[in-house]
């Protein structure tokens, strides 16, 4: 029996993109790269909300099965048109979905097929080093040379929830600090809200708002961006992706971690608490808990997404950085 032939499609329908949802979660849980940016769940909300172009996303498929996507969509501006990956900006890892053993075949048939679109520039970003998106060469377009992107601190994990495998000892030693802290101010309660994404969503909110203000108001306090995660997170909390935790002392909500966890990685991506428990140390009580419970899960790494800022490095995170590419017309 001969074997289906390839054929692509650009996909410029949003409605056409949302019927994509089945193949595209059967494509994303055997592509090698995939996170949960690259999800479903987290990308067509991101579309739904954002739409800040024209959808280009190609599809790449053998018979009835979807074996390559590029979500890509084309920004309009004075000096042409780029092509940019959906999700761009709030997404720490992108990337083309193949199923393995495809890659090669994907990315030349995605190629040729986006030189169907009119576009001068065409970026990826926030690729994982060995990604398919930096495999793609045509004759005609003209690649520039990848070049780091983004450093995403993340920290190999080891040992056993007790954190003293993998944290270094003077890490350890101001968690038991903040513990003690917050014992002294009241009775101490951390809780699971996978399962009750609105109502974390709500106090999360609250709490990143009360962390930034006065300090520029944070990702959240953009309507358009709250109302993304409004969307995306209960599709990932449905796929059980999503590793949300609540920080009380006293009966009162002082602390949000969002985060997810995926093949054995962890990634920690929002915050906030209550400026008035500083010296508690919510955030990292939230923090060491979300990495003793990602060991309890088998993860073997705790990825903490983009951005070198210092405390990172004090949990004993060592960077990892993305790539980005450019490629224009030959």
């Amino acid at each position: 029996m001969s074997k289906p032939v390839l054929r692509s499609e650009i996909i410029d329908d949003p409605a056409r993109f949302d019927t994509l949802a089945p193949h595209w979660w059967r494509l994303w849980e055997q592509s090698s790269s995939a996170t949960p940016f690259q999800s479903p769940a987290w990308l067509l909300p991101w579309w739904r909300t954002f739409a800040p172009g024209d959808l280009a996303t190609v599809a790449v498929w053998r018979g009835g099965d979807l074996i390559g996507l590029a979500p890509l969509y084309l920004e309009h501006g004075t000096a042409g048109s780029k092509l940019l990956p959906v999700g761009i900006s709030l997404s720490d890892y992108l990337d083309i979905l193949c199923v393995p053993g495809t890659e090669a075949q994907v990315v030349a048939i995605i190629a040729e097929k986006i030189l169907s679109v009119g576009w001068s520039q065409w970026i990826l970003s926030d690729l994982p080093e060995g990604g398919a998106g930096l495999a793609v060469t045509h004759p005609d377009l003209k690649a520039g040379r990848p070049a780091a992107h983004g450093a995403c601190p993340v920290l190999a994990i080891a040992g056993d929830e007790t954190l003293a495998g993998c944290v270094p000892s003077r890490r350890r030693r101001q968690l038991r600090r903040a513990h003690q802290a917050a014992s002294r101010r009241g009775r101490t309660a951390l809780s699971s809200a996978r399962g009750d994404a609105q109502r974390f969503l709500d106090q999360l909110i609250r709490l990143h708002h009360a962390r930034w203000a006065g300090h520029g108001g944070g990702v959240l306090a953009d309507v358009a961006v709250e109302q993304f995660h409004r969307r995306a997170v209960p599709l990932l909390d449905a796929r059980g992706l999503v590793r949300c935790w609540l920080l009380a002392i006293d009966g009162k909500t002082v602390g949000a971690y969002y985060g997810f966890h995926h093949r054995g990685r962890a990634y920690a991506y929002l915050g906030g608490f209550d400026p008035a428990y500083a010296e508690e140390s919510p955030s990292a009580i939230l923090i060491g808990h979300a990495i003793a419970e990602s060991i309890r899960e088998g993860a073997r790494e705790f990825d903490f997404l983009r951005g070198q800022e210092a405390y990172k490095y004090g949990w004993g995170a060592i960077d990892r950085w993305t790539m980005r590419r450019i490629w224009t017309r030959s």
